[in-house]
């Protein structure tokens, strides 16, 4: 027999949600939820590399079985979504999701069918690469252009001591552990990886861009609880020197990475000339 309602009694109790509940059949099931953390430093410990070890490190790696992603600083890793205090999905896709569709269907080249999975996908990751807060975090292929994203906004000439941090996720060995949902909400923790279709998103393309999706406040938190769990190292980091930057925006410009490559747009091409001509 399927129980339909519960009585549920909710406490909160040192920064933890306390549920307890049993069904009208007798069922009775509890749990504890932590409350998410406020602190926005990362809970992965980094390696400090210089930008010429960094290279000689990734050349080691498969670029078949790694994510990555660059940080201007060592912030935690966390979607635009979360960190501005939302939670609720079925708010995000049945209001926010609508109102943008409604809008931007008068500008965007192709009409989005978001009932079609592939093209809601591209949507959403539409509204990512242009500013809107989603529960969508960006990431690469190519180590070099998470370097780009990681130095792009730092100042010219810094002198300083800080560092950029640029994550390293082992894409392939996440997806073999851990359930991947092609689903914004399900009603269970997850992380998915998902490559999204380019449907009038230029950037999707030169940016080698992968998307992870998750329901998740603390993404980091989850990424450690797997790795005690499996014995797995699923995510590490690498700090990189802040005032190496002109060393490694040179070698990225050799690459064909810059802004105009990044963001082939008018905007883009003016950032890229505008360091080329006057940010010297």
């Amino acid at each position: 027999m399927h129980s339909s309602q519960a009585t549920v009694n909710l406490v909160v109790r040192e920064n933890k949600l306390h549920i307890d509940a049993v069904s009208e059949v007798g069922v009775a099931f509890a749990a504890v939820l932590d409350k998410p953390s406020e602190s926005v430093k990362s809970k992965i410990h980094g390696k400090v590399m210089s930008w010429a070890e960094f290279k000689s490190h990734i050349s080691l790696i498969s670029k078949f079985s790694f994510l990555f992603r660059g940080q201007q600083k060592p912030w935690r890793l966390c979607t635009s979504f979360h960190r501005r205090g939302r939670y609720r999905m079925s708010e995000f896709t049945s209001k926010d999701v609508k109102q943008l569709h409604q809008r931007l269907s008068a500008i965007t080249s192709h009409f989005f069918n978001l009932t079609v999975p592939d093209q809601n996908g591209a949507f959403f990751n539409l509204l990512q690469h242009h500013g809107y807060p989603t529960p969508l975090l960006d990431w690469s292929h190519s180590p070099y252009v998470a370097a780009f994203f990681a130095f792009r906004d730092r100042p010219i000439d810094y002198a300083g001591d800080e560092f950029v941090r640029i994550y390293i996720f082992s894409n392939q060995d996440w997806q073999k552990q851990d359930k991947q949902i092609q689903n914004l909400d399900p009603p269970f923790p997850h992380l998915s990886v998902m490559e999204f279709i380019a449907i009038d998103n230029p950037r999707l393309v030169p940016q080698q861009a992968v998307t992870t999706v998750t329901n998740l406040h603390d993404i980091e938190a989850y990424i450690l609880e797997k790795e005690a769990e499996t014995g797995v190292t699923f995510l590490e980091a690498i700090y990189i020197p802040a005032n190496e930057r002109e060393v490694a925006m040179r070698d990225l410009r050799f690459m064909g990475i810059t802004a105009g490559s990044m963001f082939p747009s008018i905007d883009g091409v003016c950032e890229e000339l505008r360091e080329r001509n006057f940010d010297r």
